[in-house]
This record gives structure tokens, sequence and C-alpha cells, in this order.
């Protein structure tokens, strides 16, 4: 839908390339990011007068009407969680002409993690221990929600942050599975890197997520990308299911990180959950400061 500016005068305005059924929300052309089923582009918020993300899922890629339901029912529920280290889902709707479901999010003005990490070489444990806090603080609300909610799909790439401030959330809860009071999940999702050695049993629970966090605190210390080495999923999957650390680990210095790492992606069955890593010394000396103002 193409929305054209209300006063002629004025020809330099940006114009919408397409605007959602309340006229709240425009989208740019834009593109923010692109996923194996999910565009994010430049939105605006034209009642609050701020920079939004506007995240496209094409239906055609999901050919069971189930799958489409579920999909549906687990974004109504994320529209519910409120915690303010996640990225805030504003609204959802489904386009039937183009088969699209469309979901706006708030955007977050330094981008993700991994770009913010590699534009910025010199990061202070100190700075790792505070983005590590909000991450565990974002997943403990997850875990303890009811229903329990796993994010399958945590990596540096959709944890974002504002710069300005120091404020991270966890966001693109996308793949995440919303489960009973058993917290058991089964199927087969995620970034192979990433992935804890359950989730290829397709038999897990929301302790995949802290396998994930302490990938992602091991690409925050050393900038690289776990298991960069293997050259296909193949390899990682054997690596990470015999219990074969990635190199990248090898590279961290600091012996009190690498044991805090370690207890993260160590085996289920003594892998600490979110609320015991918030306990943890390793990150107990840290005060939340102005990182706990609301971004």
């Amino acid at each position: 839908m193409q929305v054209t500016d209300s006063d002629p005068s004025d020809q330099d305005t940006e114009e919408f390339i397409e605007i959602d059924p309340s006229g709240r929300f425009g989208r740019y052309s834009d593109l923010l990011g692109a996923g194996a089923v999910k565009k994010v582009y430049r939105g605006f918020d034209q009642k609050e007068g701020k920079d939004v993300a506007w995240n496209q899922v094409k239906l055609r890629n999901f050919s069971d009407p189930v799958v489409v339901k579920r999909l549906f029912s687990e974004v109504k529920l994320l529209k519910t969680l409120n915690n303010e280290n996640l990225i805030v889902l504003y609204g959802f709707w489904r386009n039937t002409e183009h088969n699209t479901l469309n979901f706006i999010t708030e955007a977050c003005a330094s981008g993700n993690l991994r770009d913010y990490r590699k534009k910025h070489k010199r990061v202070s444990l100190k700075a790792l221990k505070k983005w590590s806090k909000q991450i565990l603080k974002g997943l403990d609300y997850l875990h303890t929600h009811d229903p329990c909610v796993i994010h399958r799909d945590l990596n540096c790439s959709n944890i974002f942050i504002n710069g300005n401030i120091g404020k991270v959330k966890i966001g693109d809860l996308g793949l995440a599975a919303v489960v009973g009071k058993s917290h058991v999940a089964h199927s087969l999702l995620g970034t192979p890197e990433y992935m804890a050695p359950e989730l290829y049993e397709e038999d897990y629970n929301e302790l995949v997520d802290i396998y994930s966090f302490g990938m992602c605190l091991l690409e925050m210390a050393t900038m690289e990308i776990p298991y960069t080495e293997c050259d296909s999923i193949a390899k990682i999957y054997k690596k990470v299911t015999s219990g074969v650390m990635p190199e990248a680990f090898n590279k961290v210095n600091d012996s009190e990180l690498k044991g805090f790492i370690e207890r993260c992606i160590g085996q289920p069955r003594v892998r600490p959950s979110a609320s015991d890593l918030l306990k943890d010394p390793f990150l107990l000396e840290v005060e939340d400061e102005e990182t706990d103002r609301s971004a």
C-alpha cells in the first residue's frame, strides 16, 4: 500500500511503502535484517513519533495450517510479555492479500550485540558482566513465566542494545516454544553454533537457552562465532554432541570468565538455571546502576 504525503509542498518527505490496518505504523523500504522466513524493515510509530521495527513473515513458507495457527497463538502470547530486557511487541496482524504475518516491535538504537561488539574492540570484563546479567534477567523472566517460554534461537544477532545507556534486550522470539508445566519441548530449531546437544535429540527444556547464552558470552568475549573452525553443520553437530569445546574457548584468558562459560555449556543435568546464574559469584559483584532504567 502506497501512502502519499498529505502536504504537496513537502517533496522530500520519505513515503511509507505500507501502513498497518490501524493507521498508526508505517513501513519504509529500508531493510534492517533478513532471516530464513522473516524480513525486518525500518518502521515509524506515528502516534508516539518514534522508530520501530516492522517484522514480516511470509506465510507461504508454512504449508501446514496447524503451524500457522500456532505461530499466531505464540505471537499473541509474546504480546503479553512484559520485561525490561525483552524487546517490546506493540502489535500484529495478518495481511491476507500478501499472505504475511506482520508484527511491530521496538527498535534498539545501536542494533544487535554482534555488530555492536565488532565496532567496539575494547570492552572490559565488567561490561561483559553487565550485558550478561541483563540477558539472564530476560531469560529468567521467560523461563519462570506461566506457561514457560523457551527462546530456542538465542545468539548475538538477536540480542539488541541501546548503546547510549548500555541497555540490553532479547529479541526475535519468533521461534520461541511455549511449553506446559513439564517444561519439555520437541522440535529441532535454532542456529547450529549455539544449539545445545540435547536440542539435536529433540527432547529438551529451557536449559537449552542457558547453553546458547554461554555461547553468546563466548562470542562477546572473543568476537568469534563459536565453531568457526567447522565448515559444515555436520561437523558442528559431531563436536557438540561429543562434548568438544569450540576453539574460541581456548582464547578466553580470564579464568573466572572461562569457568562461568563452562558452567553454562555443561551437561543439562548440571547446567544452572538463569536464576542460579544471576546469583553466581561471577555476577554478584556487578551493580545494575543505570542499566536498570528502562530504555
